[in-house]
This record gives C-alpha cells, sequence and structure tokens, in this order.
C-alpha cells in the first residue's frame, strides 16, 4: 500500500466512523463503562428528593441546616486495543478483508473513547508483539493507531491470543477496558483471558467472513492456511465435504461462545462487508442496562 493509498483509507475510515460515533453509539459508550470511581466535588444546601443517606451531619450541625455531599463521577477510562493482525486477518470474500475491517472497528470504539475524554492504547499481535502504542488522548492519536492497523508489516504470521493478553496485562496497570480483537483462530488463550478479565474488563470482537462457515460449491478448490502455508484442495461439489465444512465450523463458534459464557464476557461477533455497528452499539446497551439494575 504506497503512501497515497494509505492516507485515501485513513481518511475515509475517519469520516466513518465519526458519523457512526455521533449517530449510532452517541451516549452508548459514556453509560455502558463505569468511570474509575466517584470524588467528592462539594457541600450544598438539602433540597427535598435528595438521598438522605448523603447528608453531611457535621456541616449540618455547624450551618444549623441540613447540607449534603455532592459527588461527580471520575469518567476518564484507559481503553486498550488488543488488536490481531496475523496471517488470517488478510483474508474475506465480502467487499473487504478481515484486517480492513478489524481497523474501521478498532477506530469506532477509539473515537467513542476520545468523545468522552478517555484515553486510547494499541497492542498489535501476531505470534508476538508488534507494536505496542501507549494510551493517549486526541484525534491525531486515534489516526495514528488507524494508520498502524493499515500499514504495519508484521513479522510473525501466527496467532497467540494469550502471549498478547498476557503482555497487556504486564504493561497497562492501571484497570481498563480491553477490546481483543481477533478472529480468534487459535487455542490455550482461556487462562490468559481470565487472568486479564481479574484486572481489566475484557470484551472479545470475533470478526469473521461468510467463506470461513460454509463453502461454495464450485468443484476442486484449493485452500492455504495463511498462517502455516499449508495446502489443501477439497472437492465442493461434494455435498458431504461442504457438510462437514459447515458442521466443523458451527462447532468451533459454538465453543467460542460457551468459552465467553463461561467467563462471563460480552463477545461482539461481526462479518466482513456486514454492519459491526449494530452488535457493539448492542453490547453497549446490554452493560448499560446491567448497570441500572
Amino acid at each position: 500500500m504506497n503512501a497515497s493509498e494509505l492516507i485515501r483509507k485513513v481518511r475515509r475510515i475517519q469520516i466513518h466512523t465519526s458519523r457512526v460515533t455521533s449517530e449510532a453509539l452517541a451516549g452508548t459508550y459514556h453509560s455502558a463503562f463505569r468511570g474509575r470511581g466517584v470524588e467528592f466535588e462539594e457541600v450544598r444546601p438539602y433540597v427535598v428528593g435528595d438521598d438522605v443517606r448523603t447528608i453531611d451531619w457535621n456541616v449540618s450541625a455547624r450551618a444549623g441546616a441540613p447540607h449534603v455531599k455532592q459527588f461527580r463521577e471520575e469518567r476518564e477510562l484507559c481503553v486498550m486495543l488488543a488488536v490481531d493482525l496475523s496471517g488470517s486477518l488478510d483474508f474475506g470474500t465480502r467487499s473487504q478483508f478481515k484486517r480492513e475491517m478489524v481497523a474501521e472497528m478498532a477506530a469506532t470504539i477509539a473515537f467513542s473513547a476520545i468523545r468522552n475524554g478517555d484515553k486510547v492504547g494499541l497492542l498489535a499481535f501476531t505470534d508476538r508483539v508488534e507494536r505496542f502504542v501507549p494510551p493517549r488522548k486526541g484525534t491525531r492519536h486515534v489516526l495514528r493507531i488507524v494508520r498502524e492497523l493499515l500499514a504495519l508489516k508484521a513479522q510473525g504470521t501466527g496467532t497467540r491470543i494469550g502471549e498478547a493478553i498476557d503482555e497487556v496485562t504486564r504493561i497497562v496497570r492501571k484497570r481498563s477496558v480491553l477490546f481483543v480483537v481477533s478472529d480468534f483462530m487459535d487455542t490455550g488463550w482461556e487462562r490468559s483471558m481470565s487472568v486479564a478479565r481479574g484486572r481489566h474488563d475484557v470484551i472479545p470482537v470475533v470478526v469473521r467472513d461468510a467463506a470461513e462457515d460454509s463453502l461454495p460449491a464450485v468443484g476442486l478448490l484449493e485452500l492455504q492456511d495463511p498462517e502455516t502455508g499449508e495446502t489443501l484442495v477439497v472437492d465442493t461439489a461434494d455435498r458431504g465435504v461442504r457438510a462437514r465444512f459447515a458442521a466443523a465450523a458451527a462447532e468451533e463458534r459454538a465453543v467460542l461462545q460457551q468459552a465467553f459464557r463461561r467467563m462471563r464476557m460480552d463477545a461482539v461477533e461481526v462479518q466482513t462487508g456486514g454492519d459491526f455497528v449494530k452488535p457493539l452499539a448492542e453490547v453497549f446497551r446490554r452493560r448499560e442496562a446491567r448497570r441500572g439494575r
């Protein structure tokens, strides 16, 4: 990708995601995530309807009238994006590669965060940590993250989600909202995810392509694993082959979803060429609803 093409892609993502965060996600991000806590702001005279538990009895005694303590939520959060850039992300059959969708989703989350005054950081990974961008605020910082996701030439091709999560846990000491964006074509990451959940608010984002769930009936087809380079020729005209492929893909998805449910995580699942805003907003709304209970 040359410089001018990269600039066009970054600009297109900026325009699209800015509109999305203003229209579709306005308010839902803010209410879905808690700040670090509350801090004391002031004492003021009591008015009807105030919670009597907030009355400051010492000030009330001195003033000769009831006064209440007023608090405000500390809103600033740290949002970390752990983003998979392994070989399997350079695949797509629905108008875009998974890697391009990953960049758009990450930009949408990042712009939502900075609109609320939060910091955003990035850890890009394959079978190793490819790039770490410390959390900061501001539009220019988010655009840097988008450029990294689109232009970074990864050294690795495999996927080690667990090691990436461990690295985030090691580096980021402050409690953060951690989005793990991947196609999750890996195993053995569950323990690292559970450990991270004890320190951070973890949200898995699963990116898929429709061709990974079912094969088209196009006769002999050579399939290549983008991470290992291994190839396999299959006869897609055979209904049994297509059925076994679809069944295996469905089982993998079910196992993945079961793992997230077991860890009580709100997982977002999206497909290339599809709408990722709706499932993202739905997870935000579910979290908001739980907060209101």
